[in-house]
């Protein structure tokens, strides 16, 4: 379906149902980390600058879906995500986990990832995997969304292009869509900022004219 609107040049301009922003706050509970990034999102560097959040879906039948991606704000590319009926902790923790690895083998400048103040990423796992992997930990201020503009602007498009104005539907087939959108979004989804490219054909051809 993307790819033949690609084709045809068609553009979602759908701003129908709308889904309430996530938002499990629970006060000051664990450590607000510096806000490192402070809307610094610009980088030439491969995994300098990573962004993080969690967006929630309604299912047919009262199910909830949650999503958590984690964007590279080098070209945009969704490099990990993970997709639950509950915002578990595993929401985040198995994509960074995910992350991480990439990092190990591809990352040539220290990363920092942002975030907001969610519980998840105040939990002493996801801070002690961070520190344990040498990776900054940064987070937006209270109620400033702006301060993660990238991730929140994901999900807008995210949502308008393949949710909005479409019937409900069940958990396994929304969850079978997102994950369909987020491989087309990477692979195949052109962007004026990368010169016409995807994220991964961008990433792709700049690794091969620096080797």
């Amino acid at each position: 379906m993307y790819r033949i609107m690609r084709e045809l040049g068609l553009k979602c301009v759908k701003f129908m149902r709308k889904t309430r922003k996530y938002n499990t706050y629970k006060g000051k509970v664990g450590k607000v980390a510096k806000n490192r990034l402070s809307r610094r999102f610009n980088t030439p560097i491969p995994l300098q600058k990573l962004v993080t959040d969690i967006t929630e879906f309604n299912c047919l039948g009262e199910e909830k879906l949650y999503l958590n991606p984690i964007l590279d704000l080098y070209n945009g590319e969704l490099i990990a995500y993970e997709i639950k009926k509950r915002p578990t902790l595993d929401l985040v923790i198995e994509p960074l986990k995910e992350t991480i690895e990439i990092i190990k083998n591809r990352a040539t400048y220290r990363t920092t990832i942002h975030s907001d103040q969610e519980w998840h990423y105040k939990h002493n796992q996801w801070v002690r995997t961070l520190k344990e992997n040498k990776v900054f930990q940064s987070m937006s201020r209270k109620a400033t969304c702006a301060d993660n503009a990238w991730m929140e602007n994901f999900f807008g498009i995210l949502k308008q292009e393949m949710y909005y104005g479409e019937e409900l539907v069940r958990y396994e087939e929304l969850k079978r869509r997102i994950e369909e959108y987020i491989y087309w979004y990477n692979h195949e989804r052109s962007k004026g900022k990368l010169a016409g490219l995807s994220p991964v054909e961008y990433r792709t051809q700049s690794s091969q004219s620096a080797a």
